[in-house]
Parts: C-alpha cells; sequence; structure tokens
C-alpha cells in the first residue's frame, strides 16, 4: 500500500524544486485563474517556515508588509499554480520557524545576508511551468490588443461624432449670421433716412 502511495506522490511530483530555507527571500510565480482568464501573480516575501522538503506536500510560508499590514500566504511547492520559485536573498537563521518575525519591524526585523551562488541556486528549469507561463503571458498580449482595438475604434467613433456635431453647430451658426445679416442688408438698400423739413 505504501509502495502504491509513493507512486502516485511521485508522479505529481515535480522534477525539480529550488532548495527554499527558513530566512530566504523568495519571489513566488503564482497562476491566479478569475472567471476565463488567467493571470500570473508574484508575491515577493520572507520565508518564516519550510515543512516537509522530501513530501508532496511540502509547503513553505512567505511573510511581507502591504500597506503596514502584515500578510502571510502558504505555498505547496509541488503545486502546478505555482511556476516559478526565485530566491532573491539568503539570510542567516537558527530556528525553521520564524514567528518572533510577526513581531518585529523597521530595522529589528533585518536578517544577517549570506553571500550564495544566486545563479546556480536558481538554475532550475521546469520545462512545463515555462511553457504555461509563455502560454498566459502571449494570452494576455492577445487579450491586451484586442482591448487596444475596441478602444482604437471606439476613440475613432467619438471623435467622428465630435467632429459631425461641430459641423452641424458651425452650419447653425452660419445660418444665424445670415439671418442676422438680412435686416442689415435691407436697411443698406433703402439708403439713409432723410431729414424732415420743420417748418
Amino acid at each position: 500500500m505504501e509502495s502504491v502511495a509513493r507512486q502516485v506522490s511521485d508522479k505529481q511530483k515535480k522534477k525539480a524544486v529550488v532548495d527554499v530555507r527558513s530566512g530566504d527571500t523568495v519571489r513566488v510565480h503564482q497562476k491566479i485563474r478569475e472567471g476565463g482568464k488567467e493571470r500570473i501573480q508574484v508575491f515577493e516575501g520572507l520565508v518564516i517556515k519550510a515543512s516537509r522538503k522530501s513530501s508532496l506536500t511540502s509547503t513553505f510560508t512567505v511573510r511581507r508588509i502591504a500597506s503596514g499590514i502584515g500578510v502571510e500566504k502558504s505555498f505547496l511547492i509541488h503545486s502546478p499554480n505555482i511556476l516559478k520559485v526565485e530566491i532573491v536573498r539568503r539570510a542567516k537563521v537558527r530556528r525553521n520557524y520564524l514567528t518572533y518575525m510577526r513581531e518585529l519591524t523597521g530595522k529589528s526585523a533585518r536578517l544577517m545576508g549570506v553571500d550564495f551562488d544566486k545563479e546556480s541556486v536558481n538554475a532550475i528549469h521546469d520545462e512545463e511551468a515555462e511553457a504555461e507561463e509563455a502560454k498566459i503571458h502571449e494570452q494576455n498580449l492577445e487579450t491586451h490588443d484586442a482591448d487596444a482595438e475596441e478602444r482604437k475604434k471606439e476613440e475613432a467613433e467619438l471623435e467622428a461624432e465630435a467632429q459631425a456635431a461641430l459641423a452641424s453647430h458651425e452650419d447653425k451658426l452660419t445660418e444665424a449670421e445670415k439671418i442676422e445679416a438680412q435686416p442689415k442688408e435691407r436697411a443698406e438698400a433703402k439708403g439713409p433716412a432723410e431729414p424732415q423739413n420743420k417748418e
């Protein structure tokens, strides 16, 4: 029974994942589905917990401060919705669960950085995830282009309506000017009024 469960879990596992540790500052690329659209959301923060690294249910919790409020998100590292995990910075810590970071703010929340080979740590290529990310990017570009074309059409229609309204307004002004000019022309045609002789 254990071997069957292990086989199933091994099928669901990713071929290679980044070695995420507590104290790392990571950038997680997560696939978000909203209705019929998909987009990629990037969440960057400090890893305060990493558990069950060898298991299918391996998780890590990322904490960040957003608008003065602490936000924590837990990610399944083998989830198909996690397209990429980048390690931005690595710090020296002596615990696995950094609960004390919740109480610290400002300078006191800084951790001592450790030099590491960023390229070799992040040099893990998941072909399926990269293909999925490229596909989502292309879909977003297509929808953006379609939206831009619709906006151009709407702007052209609005401009045509504005031009038509302006032309009709100018026609009305010319007609009004003609009507105002008619009495003046009649008065000029009659000539100046003759003075009346008083006896």
